[in-house]
């Protein structure tokens, strides 16, 4: 009876207060809109109200502002479908608990806008970093795994969460949010894996309840320590640790908790004894059964690159393993490591194939810089910028040539990695091997610092095409930027369709926002390559300067527009048309048969001066093979014009 009472009380005492409350929490400060082609996004400071329950947006409908949406309070964004050519005028508000609302906006305008390159690479970046912002776990900070449109699910992923971690700054440089509240949110994510996560010795799991801390089984057998996860985690931690460098004394105790969780994971742990390899998993219950090695060319190298940092350290050097083991261990598979080859003309070194999927090249890179250094890998040097770029190159040229007669590939729709994949498959590792015709926009995103041409082109195309319905309707794109991965292939009970992905995941999201600030402007490669461990631990491994590696390989513009011969002509069933461009401009690159009649067109896109490569497989713009004659292609840039013959013989 006693229990009852209080908890009447309580309720009296919260229904007077809230009766009590008329202050109205303050308007929405600093918004502001931002136009783009199809879409455009309200965007406002968070209020700090402690009692504030949420935002009201309103438009203008006639002469009056009516209400359309109440938006959460951890959202201070909204976003309205312009491509229809319509002219809006909104305004927003802020509401508390007790239904006091603030006083509304001035007037937003929204329209339609036609955008430049840094427009594009804006949009995408802040629609990504909403994501590791605002869709984090309210408890720890850490990165979702997935998005559920229920909000409920509390799984946290370790390794989408080092990513996420790495778009803070991003956030920041942006302006996307202040220095001081990307502190604070570093500062409650270190102190959450400090204090509360489950750790096997010094590691932590795949997945974590992201209030608990508590491990949650990413199989039967992986309940315990996932040591690639936890690598991307530190990778992220250690940059963040090195660009938050002032003596405030947020950023003092984050550096000092990263510090202490990087010190504490125990790498050797994961090297079984009589092994010269790092193993992937650990656990209490299940020991070392899953028993996979980190070999190969694939995602593995920053475990190894963190190991042997920690070697060559005063502080627990038993924690690492001896820098040999990188070329012992990771390089240690000789049929998926080094094979030198050639696909579509296109050198590659590493790995099967055409390399694998392009999450290879990702991962292990969003921190680790590998231009204008080399190491060797028994006994061969391998420049990993290089290869990455052939390998982000080859895999736009299986787009490009398709093979396997899916719809929608081409020189701007292109990108083969891991990722969701059409009903009844679940989540998949797309590649040229393994091609089912499901696209991931994270593939060419995620590539810009490789291949910034084709992944500008692709970025363009799929928003322009592919981001809404006529209607105004969500496709691939919605609040977090593009969804997972869509297939235009698909077909259902022998009924050709279209599938889109209805989320997103962290480790998809995560390069996109990095590798495109990479691109931009290098700042997590930089704070990375920086870290004083990382350059023991580099230097330990044997890298040493190499020459100059870059998007533009340090080669000379072209002094004159050229239209080169085909090679190898006659051919079957490939030939590779070869350009130069002097100037930056629209090129259109089309093939039309003996009589006048278009076959197909390889390139109606804006391309800046350079070299270019285009494959042709000599099919036609619906993916049928043609048949043996001569054909002519032309290349159309500004005032120049030029044809060439060629020969297809079967």
């Amino acid at each position: 009876m006693k229990n009852i009472k209080v908890i009447v009380l309580l309720f009296l005492f919260i229904a007077v207060n809230c009766a009590q409350d008329k202050t109205p929490p303050s308007t929405p400060q600093s918004i502001k809109t931002i136009n783009y082609e199809l879409h455009s996004d309200i965007v406002w400071v968070n209020n700090n109200e402690s009692d504030l329950s949420g935002y009201r947006i309103y438009r203008k409908v006639g002469d009056t502002f009516t209400f359309q949406k109440l938006q959460s309070k951890e959202k201070n964004y909204f976003s309205v479908y312009v491509g229809n050519g319509a002219n809006y005028i909104y305004k927003v508000s802020a509401i508390d608990q007790s239904g006091n609302e603030s006083p509304l906006s001035n007037e937003l305008f929204l329209s339609s806008k036609q955008m430049s390159e840094n427009d594009f690479l804006d949009m995408i970046q802040r629609a990504v970093f909403r994501y590791f912002w605002n869709y984090a776990d309210p408890v720890s900070g850490l990165m979702r795994e997935r998005y559920h449109p229920n909000n409920g699910d509390r799984t946290a992923t370790i390794g989408g969460s080092g990513f996420g971690i790495m778009a803070i700054p991003v956030g920041i440089e942006r302006g996307f949010i202040t220095r001081e509240e990307g502190a604070e949110r570093i500062l409650k994510i270190a102190d959450f894996l400090l204090n509360k996560a489950d750790r096997f010795h010094g590691v932590y799991p795949h997945w974590i309840n992201g209030s608990t801390g508590k491990v949650i089984p990413f199989s039967t057998k992986d309940d315990g320590g996932d040591l690639v996860e936890s690598s991307f985690l530190i990778q992220g931690l250690l940059t963040v640790r090195s660009y938050f460098n002032s003596n405030t004394e947020t950023e003092i105790s984050l550096r000092e908790k990263i510090t202490q969780i990087w010190d504490t994971v125990e790498w050797s742990w994961y090297k079984q004894v009589g092994q010269n390899w790092l193993t992937w998993h650990w656990s209490p219950q299940n020991q070392f059964s899953m028993n996979m090695a980190l070999k190969g060319w694939n995602e593995t190298f920053m475990p190894y690159l963190l190991a042997a940092a920690r070697y060559k350290m005063s502080v627990n050097p038993n924690y690492g393993i001896h820098p040999f083991y990188v070329s012992s261990g990771w390089g240690g598979d000789p049929n998926n490591f080094y094979n030198e080859r050639t696909v579509n003309g296109i050198p590659l070194i590493l790995g099967r194939g055409y390399g694998g999927p392009l999450f290879f090249t990702h991962y292990s890179f969003l921190g680790f810089d590998p231009r204008n250094i080399k190491h060797q890998v028994n006994g061969n040097w391998i420049n990993y910028f290089t290869h990455n770029k052939n390998q982000s190159l080859a895999n736009h040229s299986f787009s490009v040539l398709n093979p396997n007669n899916r719809t929608g590939y081409s020189n701007e729709i292109w990108g083969l990695t891991a990722s969701y994949s059409i009903p009844g498959q679940g989540y998949l590792a797309h590649e040229p091997g393994n091609d089912n015709g499901t696209i991931a926009p994270t593939a060419a995103l995620s590539s810009m610092p490789y291949t910034p041409d084709e992944s500008i082109a692709a970025l363009k195309a799929f928003y322009r095409n592919y981001a809404f319905d006529p209607n105004g309707n969500e496709k691939l794109w919605g609040e977090y930027g593009f969804k997972d991965a869509f297939n235009l292939t698909f077909r259902q009970i022998n009924i050709s369709g279209q599938w889109f992905s209805d989320g997103w995941l962290a480790i998809d999201q995560g390069p996109i926002i990095v590798m495109i600030e990479n691109y931009r402007s290098q700042l997590l490669w930089n704070n990375f390559m920086s870290i004083p461990e990382i350059k023991t631990g580099l230097d330990a491994i044997g890298f040493v300067p190499d020459s100059t590696t870059s998007v533009d390989d340090n080669i000379a513009l072209p002094v004159e527009f050229k239209l080169d011969q085909n090679y190898p002509n006659p051919f079957n069933p490939t030939t590779t048309i070869s350009y130069d461009l002097t100037k930056e401009g629209n090129v259109k690159l089309e093939i039309y048969n003996s009589l006048g009649q278009l076959v197909n067109r390889l390139s109606d896109t804006f391309q800046k001066a350079g070299n270019y490569k285009i494959p042709w497989n000599g099919n036609d713009t619906s993916g049928n093979s043609v048949s043996s004659g001569i054909y002519f292609y032309t290349l159309e840039t500004g005032n120049y014009r030029a044809v060439k013959k060629m020969i297809l013989l079967k």
